[in-house]
């Protein structure tokens, strides 16, 4: 998913779209009712947008324009991986990861820039959840053609770093590079295979998805003129 913050005020409406249906089934509009009861600040705004469609990605974000005026902060959250090695892989697993892991991260990012300096925002951020996958090579063949896509984030991010400062905005990028975190992605990954995906999560202790919105909110709050590029994070358990 991408989260979209708004400035209605800033910070406070977030625009949600998923590449894929919600964790566990919870649907946009019962998410947002949920936030909502929880007492949380600000608005949780779902929006229906398949990421590996460019048109259906241009269309979210020019909804957002006309409905919310535009993006200040834009964390990259799609991700995916699929159980195809590189020597015997199949190619249309390759081209969805490419598709939502890197392509769809970039046309966003280039969007949510393009919303920011239309309205003369020089404080926004662009934050993209990367993985520790990005930073080594995991010994498992399932998993290398997805260490590649997320090597891509870990060079995007440093060339949006670049861009930005010979644009001479003060908008900046980070990555946020998180270990295993116990989600749904194992058993999307191996979905033929419930118990492989299980074992993962008990395998240790796993970083919480909490422990992940903790990162970006310390990032979002750092004095503005620290640019924090990289934050590697793993469960204290886990060795690679």
């Amino acid at each position: 998913m991408v989260l979209c913050v708004t400035e209605e005020p800033l910070h406070q409406s977030v625009c949600l779209p998923a590449a894929e249906p919600f964790p566990s089934g919870i649907q946009g509009s019962k998410l947002a009712a949920e936030c909502q009861s929880a007492g949380y600040s600000g608005t949780l705004i779902p929006y229906k947008c398949d990421l590996s469609n460019e048109e259906e990605i241009l269309s979210m974000f020019s909804a957002i324009k006309t409905l919310h005026k535009g993006v200040d902060v834009c964390i990259n959250n799609a991700g995916l991986a699929h159980n195809e090695p590189l020597l015997s892989g199949k190619t249309e697993g390759w081209r969805n990861m490419i598709d939502v892991n890197v392509l769809a991260l970039s046309i966003c990012t280039r969007e949510a820039y393009k919303s920011m300096k239309e309205r003369n925002v020089d404080d926004g951020h662009i934050i993209n959840i990367n993985s520790m996958g990005g930073h080594r090579v995991v010994a498992s063949a399932d998993e290398h053609f997805y260490c590649a896509t997320k090597y891509a984030v870990t060079a995007l991010t440093e060339g949006i770093r670049q861009e930005l400062r010979e644009a001479n905005t003060h908008i900046r990028a980070t990555c946020i590079s998180p270990g295993i975190v116990e989600t749904e992605f194992a058993f999307r990954h191996h979905n033929s295979d419930p118990e492989k995906a299980a074992a993962v999560y008990e395998s240790m202790k796993c970083l919480k998805a909490e422990d992940i919105a903790s990162a970006v909110t310390f990032v979002l709050g750092a004095p503005p003129h620290v640019q924090i590029g990289d934050v590697q994070m793993r469960p204290l358990d886990q060795v690679l």
